[in-house]
């Protein structure tokens, strides 16, 4: 037996998957998505493996990661396997950063996502320098609104994922997410992470019903009760948790992400001790809801 082989069985084993028991009138049923960072280290072994393995699971779609304009393995292998590719993460400071020493051109983004078929770019990170106190959101915030009129004209959607350390309070009280939410025009989006939301001491369905026409795509993951909370920095590794296992209730999330126009959810988790079994529970989850 190949080690291809043996991954794409093992996938398929561990987490096949019978059609989704939400509502009828839900979006999401027949397409709920995950993020490939979740199997990041089995891609790395076998890109090819490990995608064909999603694609025999039941998955019709997955959100990439690290584009920077070029086709990657990851893409083609999605492809491939008759998996869409609607959305990917990618080089974000050819947006903040642009004109960078090395750094890709964010035309040259735009292009290969046009090629690619890909309708979503999701800014997935900020660093610390880039977020240096509020007028630095206002920079940042600045900056997307000129790359995503540029996308929206192209057809592709732009959109900012966040984490915890937006809801950090800081001059008044304010918050970088609430420059973000102020300062964002209306071609830029938010792709929310539901797990960093709450983790910020934030209620995601609040969240989400105040975004109502500005969030395109939900990040679904849980998380370990028992956390302290807000924290605004890193946690620990087995914060993240499989969807059922931790604090946060996913129905009521995808319910109001139908009411307010998201167009595609994915299950990411961003560590696991054993990410194949995580996928699988969290899709046992949502196929209880």
């Amino acid at each position: 037996m190949n080690r291809r082989y043996f991954l794409q069985t093992s996938l398929v084993s561990s987490i096949a998957l019978p059609a989704f028991a939400l509502d009828n009138d839900n979006p999401y049923r027949k397409a709920i998505g995950i993020q490939l960072y979740t199997l990041r280290n089995q891609i790395k072994n076998d890109v090819k493996g490990t995608l064909g393995g999603v694609a025999k699971a039941g998955y019709k779609q997955v959100e990439a990661y690290g584009f920077d304009g070029t086709a990657s393995d990851m893409i083609l292998a999605a492809k491939d396997n008759g998996l869409k590719v609607n959305s990917t993460h990618f080089a974000w400071e050819s947006v903040t950063n642009s004109g960078k020493k090395g750094v890709p051109d964010f035309d040259k983004i735009l292009e290969g996502a046009l090629k690619l078929g890909i309708t979503h770019l999701v800014i997935p990170y900020l660093h610390a320098r880039e977020r240096n106190g509020l007028d630095g959101y206002k920079r940042v915030a600045e900056n997307c609104n000129k790359a995503a009129i540029k996308a929206k004209t192209a057809g592709i959607q732009l959109a900012y994922h966040n984490h915890a350390f937006e809801f950090a309070p800081q001059d008044g009280g304010r918050t970088g997410f609430d420059v973000l939410k102020a300062e964002f025009a209306s071609e830029m989006h938010f792709e929310v992470d539901v797990f960093w939301v709450r983790v910020g001491g934030v209620s995601p369905v609040k969240l989400l019903q105040e975004l109502k026409g500005r969030v395109s795509q939900i990040h679904l993951k849980d998380l370990k009760k028992g956390m302290k909370l807000p924290n605004y920095g890193g946690v620990p590794k087995d914060a993240f948790q499989a969807l059922g296992d931790g604090i946060i209730p996913m129905e009521p999330i995808i319910k109001a992400a139908g009411r307010i126009g998201v167009a595609h959810c994915h299950v990411e988790q961003d560590h696991s001790p054993d990410p194949v079994s995580s996928v699988k529970q969290s899709l046992q989850y949502l196929k209880s809801l």
